[in-house]
């Protein structure tokens, strides 16, 4: 996943990283014409609710409308749309990518997903006081668990040349790996306890619902009476 991808390029993959104030002030003002016959074309995927493009749209849309749409205009008003805040939540979202009569066709990558994610995160982070992290890796492993990829093959396809978002990266897959340590030795102290799960976890203070999350229904035994 390389950092200076965009919507606004020739196969309308994956948004770029957000632009200085001031410059997309700019570009959204000069984006607005066309935009405003994108909506009126196809208002289902540029109307009050977004939908994720599908790969090549910016072509189709030449080829289509000819004496609508010039190049440059037209790759700036994708360009705008693609990294507005509702479009990358429907994206991060992992929403289908849609032709444009509003049909489902394919899945968002993995890696397109991910740098939505993160771009959301930095743009809200900047915002925020809180530390927003936390929030960041829960979406970020909920959005890996989804894409049925081995850890491997997901942070080939994610990793990019930016340290900040490798680093974000590494701190999620941290967590899930202590989150696994944790499951794991609460699984053993429960086997060697030769205890019900109920009475389990009154000894050690937890919340059934926990315990029962991590031990799953396969390795219950039957309830104290």
């Amino acid at each position: 996943m390389t950092a200076n991808t965009s919507e606004a390029s020739t196969t309308a993959s994956t948004p770029a990283p957000d632009t200085p104030p001031s410059s997309k002030t700019g570009r959204a003002q000069s984006a607005q014409p066309v935009l405003e016959k994108l909506f009126a074309l196809y208002p289902h995927l540029f109307g009050a609710r977004f939908l994720p493009l599908k790969l090549g749209v910016f072509q189709e849309l030449l080829a289509l409308h000819p004496d609508q749409f010039e190049r440059d205009s037209l790759k700036l008003a994708l360009g705008v749309h693609t990294r507005s805040g509702p479009y990358l939540q429907c994206v991060a979202a992992g929403m289908k990518r849609h032709d444009l009569q509003g049909a489902a066709v394919e899945d968002v990558a993995p890696e397109h997903i991910c740098l939505a994610l993160l771009e959301l995160f930095r743009r809200k982070q900047l915002r925020s006081k809180e530390d927003l992290r936390p929030k960041f890796r829960t979406r970020l492993l909920a959005a890996f668990d989804a894409s049925d990829l081995t850890r491997q093959e997901y942070l080939a396809r994610v990793q990019t040349n930016d340290p900040q978002a490798n680093a974000l990266l590494a701190e999620a897959f941290a967590e899930r790996d202590q989150q696994s340590a944790r499951q794991e030795a609460l699984r053993r102290a429960f086997v060697s306890s030769g205890k019900s799960v109920e009475e389990f976890a009154d000894m050690y203070g937890m919340a059934l619902r926990d315990v029962t999350q991590v031990l799953g229904d396969a390795d219950r035994p039957p309830a104290s009476p």
